[in-house]
C-alpha cells in the first residue's frame, strides 16, 4: 500500500442540502493538485451515515473520474453488516476505488472474535484490499493490537487506519506486525508524525482537507527520514490539528473550507454547524496561519 497522506474528504452539500457533485469535484482537483498520496471519503468526515447508497457510489463515481491513477482512492464501507459491508466493497471495486476502508462494525459491540471473523469473511470475499479502520470512540469497540496482528496475516489486509489516541497501542500495533507486510497510519493528525517516527506508514487526515500540499509534505518529509522538517510542520500545525477536531467532526472541517471559500456546505441533521465560539478561535488559527 501506499504509504503518506490520505485526506479523508468531507462530502459537500448544496444549500437545499442535496449532494453537491459539482463541489466534490472541485475538492477533488484540489486534493490531487496538491500531491495527496490518497483521497478517502466516506468515513465519519464524508458524513457516510447521513448519506443515501446511491449518494454513496455517485461519491466514488466522482473521485474516480476526477482522480484515478493520480491518488489512491480508498472510501470507507462503514458498515455494521456483514452483508452490507459486501455490497458495498463489491461496488466499490466496479466503480474503481483502489482499496477500501472498512470500520469496526458499530452499535453491535462484537467481541475481538467477532471482529476476527467479520474481517476475515469480507477479506476472502473482498476483490479489493481491505484497510481496517479502528475508531473506539465511534464505534463502542477498540480492536486489540493482539486483534490486529492476527488479521494482518491476512492476505487480502493490506493495513489500518487506526483512531486510538494512546501512542503505546499504535506503538504495540507497530511492534506485531513488524514483520508483516502491513501498513500502520494513525487517523489522527496530531500522531502523523510521531507515528511514522515510530516506524508507521502514515496518515488518514482530516487537516488534508484544508492544507493536503502540507500534509502531503510533512509525510514525505517523515518517510524520508528528513524528521526536521516533519517535526516542524507538526508544531507549525498542532494547533490548526487540535481545532479541527472542535465539537463533532467534521464541523470544523466544513466550517474551514466555507471560510476559504470553497464548497463544503452545512451537515445533515442530526449535525449542526461549528458553534460561534469555536469558530472565532478556529478563524484566528487559520489568519495565524497565513491560510486566509
Amino acid at each position: 500500500m501506499l504509504k503518506g497522506a490520505y485526506t479523508l474528504l468531507i462530502t459537500p452539500f448544496r444549500d437545499d442540502l442535496s449532494l453537491d457533485e459539482d463541489g466534490l469535484r472541485i475538492l477533488v482537483r484540489r486534493q490531487v493538485e496538491a500531491g495527496i498520496h490518497g483521497i478517502a471519503p466516506l468515513g465519519v468526515t464524508g458524513e457516510n451515515n447521513l448519506l443515501t447508497d446511491e449518494e454513496v457510489y455517485k461519491v466514488v463515481k466522482i473521485i474516480v473520474e476526477e482522480a484515478k491513477g493520480k491518488a489512491i482512492i480508498a472510501p470507507d464501507a462503514c458498515s455494521a453488516s456483514l452483508w452490507n459491508a459486501k455490497e458495498r466493497v463489491k461496488k466499490f471495486a466496479d466503480i474503481g476505488a483502489d482499496y477500501v476502508s472498512v470500520f469496526t462494525p458499530y452499535f453491535v459491540l462484537p467481541k475481538q472474535e467477532g471482529l476476527i471473523e467479520f474481517y476475515t469473511q469480507l477479506a476472502d470475499f473482498s476483490p479489493l484490499p481491505i484497510v481496517l479502520h479502528n475508531a473506539p470512540e465511534r464505534t463502542g469497540v477498540d480492536m486489540l493490537p493482539e486483534t490486529t496482528s492476527q488479521l494482518a496475516k491476512h492476505p487480502n489486509i493490506i493495513g489500518i487506519k487506526d483512531g486510538n489516541k494512546k501512542m503505546d497501542h499504535l506503538a504495540k500495533i507497530l511492534y506485531l506486525t513488524k514483520d508483516d507486510e502491513f501498513c500502520v497510519f494513525t487517523g489522527k493528525d496530531t500522531t502523523a508524525y510521531p507515528i511514522i517516527a515510530f516506524g508507521g506508514a502514515g496518515t488518514f487526515t482530516v487537516a488534508g482537507n484544508i492544507i493536503p500540499k502540507q500534509m502531503a509534505e510533512m509525510t514525505n518529509h517523515a518517510l524520508s527520514g528528513n524528521f526536521a522538517e516533519a517535526e516542524k510542520s507538526h508544531y507549525e500545525y498542532y494547533s490548526l490539528f487540535e481545532a479541527l477536531r472542535f465539537e463533532s467532526n467534521p464541523m470544523a472541517a466544513k466550517m474551514a473550507l466555507n471560510i476559504m471559500g470553497l464548497p463544503a456546505g452545512w451537515h445533515r441533521s442530526p449535525l449542526t454547524p461549528l458553534s460561534e465560539a469555536k469558530t472565532k478561535i478556529l478563524k484566528s488559527i487559520m489568519i495565524e496561519k497565513g491560510l486566509l
